[in-house]
């Protein structure tokens, strides 16, 4: 890893892409996030009394090597999963893609306290040195998980393959501007704006402008903005004209389920 850093640091500074003596805007503005961030890349503590020491395992047997599945293989630091493909018009499928990949940093059961001022992490994977359980601080905790949030305006998606910028076939997939009639029916406020109607159609194929009983284009009569003259529309045509009531805000119930199954014969 350092023989690699080393090259590609030296060949971007080459190709005039990285300035050795640029400014860094992080470590100037949040020089504390910044540390936390620099401390977190490399498995060290940089608060508390414990700050500059390297992060509590827990070590297992040792593994050089671990095949994970299918397709799947772990080294040394590197995973490459290549066992799932998601079809064209495969809609379920990019979904599940997309809840697994936007997942929250911990998953459920993995961090436990066991003591006061001490809490396990259990890693899904054990490491190649064999580590299976990170001990953290409450401190530490809370300084790894602040070195996850990513800086303002930072652009964390790449687009690879047929969905890259310059990809050839970009345009067979992903839709392009609209034209100029379309956008003269159903621009918005600036001209290179669509209308929220028209990007719901568009994008789920939701059309709200025709009419789900007769099939014909709706259009905008009159628009009523004094409210008591909503209030008496709404109570005309039986529609509920008081705010509903907002209730307390609550945990999410996911880990508090206790259901009990009646599979039958």
């Amino acid at each position: 890893m350092e023989t690699t850093a080393h090259r590609v640091i030296r060949l971007l500074e080459r190709r005039g892409i990285l300035d050795p003596g640029e400014y860094d805007e992080l470590a100037d503005q949040e020089p504390v996030l910044a540390g936390m961030t620099a401390a977190s890349i490399m498995g060290l503590v940089s608060t508390g009394d414990r700050a500059g020491a390297r992060v509590r395992r827990v070590l297992g047997d040792p593994a050089e090597a671990v095949r994970t599945g299918n397709l799947c293989y772990a080294s040394r630091g590197f995973s490459l999963h290549a066992a799932t493909r998601i079809e064209g018009g495969d809609k379920a499928g990019l979904e599940r893609l997309c809840n697994y990949v936007s997942r929250p940093p911990l998953a459920a059961g993995s961090l436990e306290q066991f003591s006061e001022n001490e809490y396990s992490f259990k890693l899904k994977t054990p490491w190649s040195d064999g580590t299976t359980h990170l001990i953290l601080s409450p401190m530490e905790l809370i300084e790894k998980l602040a070195a996850l949030v990513p800086p303002p305006r930072a652009n964390l998606v790449r687009y690879h393959g047929v969905l890259a910028p310059n990809a050839r076939d970009r345009d067979k997939i992903v839709p392009g501007k609209p034209d100029e009639e379309e956008l003269k029916n159903t621009r918005g406020q600036s001209k290179n704006r669509l209308l929220w109607a028209a990007l719901l159609a568009r994008t789920f194929k939701l059309d709200l402008e025709t009419c789900s009983h007769c099939g014909g284009r709706m259009r905008i009569v009159a628009a009523v903005t004094d409210p008591a003259s909503i209030k008496t529309y709404l109570d005309g045509v039986g529609l509920p004209s008081e705010p509903p009531v907002l209730k307390p805000a609550r945990p999410p119930p996911q880990a508090d389920l206790d259901w009990d199954y009646d599979l039958g014969a």
